[in-house]
């Protein structure tokens, strides 16, 4: 019983998780709702990015493929090996979702150390790369909850639910606590390698302007890549594991 109310807890904190305010930011209010514009900015600029380098690679396709195509090509078959690997022979309509996730973390990541988000003045508070902001990664938790609670209860049904009393009913409390942790580790994961990296960065810049900052930025944009291609393929793994409903 214990357990359980623990799971209940952990699951209203992954909600309130956006209350958490560190710093000065820059809000919007749109009707009844407060809109953290700076968030909201980036991530319009990091789907832009997607979207205009999409439509300008597929709107002419070549016979002899381009360079752009052959890039996009490649990632679409990486994309389709993560999530037939971790899902299985039914992968097909899950590849869009893994994708959206990979893409959009992975352009994010990148954004903050690529972009120069801090000459644009704000009214308060500055920008940066929208995985660099708690919010963000709590919601692409949340998506990815929807979607594994969506794909076993799709293939499954109500049967799905069973899950939680195997192999032993005694695990019910331990099976329901699983399924709140898994959203707050990814959230938690990203947010704080993405923070860590730009903090690094920042703070060599300032003690070190010239030369040794480079290789940490370089390794920056590689553990960004990595943590993108972490995020894509656990929300593959679970959404496969919900699928079969083994662990």
């Amino acid at each position: 019983m214990n357990i359980l109310l623990c799971s209940v807890n952990t699951f209203k904190r992954l909600y309130e998780i956006s209350s958490v305010e560190v710093g000065q930011h820059l809000y919007w209010q749109l009707g009844g709702f407060q809109v953290h514009a700076q968030v909201l900015i980036t991530s319009w600029v990091v789907i832009a990015i997607l979207l205009v380098s999409a439509i300008l690679v597929v709107r002419n396709p070549q016979t002899i493929p381009t360079f752009g195509q052959n890039f996009f090509e490649y990632v679409l078959e990486f994309i389709r090996d993560v999530s037939k690997t971790q899902i299985g022979e039914e992968y097909g309509p899950w590849v869009p979702f893994v994708g959206t996730m990979f893409l959009f973390i992975f352009v994010s990541n990148w954004s903050g150390a690529l972009l120069p988000w801090k000459i644009i003045q704000l009214p308060h508070g500055e920008l940066a790369a929208p995985t660099n902001d708690i919010n963000t990664t709590v919601a692409l938790a949340l998506l990815t909850s929807v979607a594994y609670f969506y794909a076993g209860l799709s293939k499954k049904g109500l049967a799905y639910f069973g899950k939680y009393i195997q192999p032993t009913p005694i695990l019910l409390p331990i099976n329901i606590l699983e399924d709140f942790t898994k959203p707050l580790s990814l959230s938690f994961r990203l947010f704080g390698n993405i923070l860590a990296d730009e903090l690094v960065v920042v703070v060599l810049v300032s003690l070190v302007p010239l030369v040794v900052p480079i290789p940490v930025m370089f390794l920056g944009l590689f553990t960004s890549g990595i943590q993108a291609l972490i995020f894509a393929t656990l929300a593959a793994a679970y959404i496969g594991e919900s699928m079969e409903g083994h662990h």
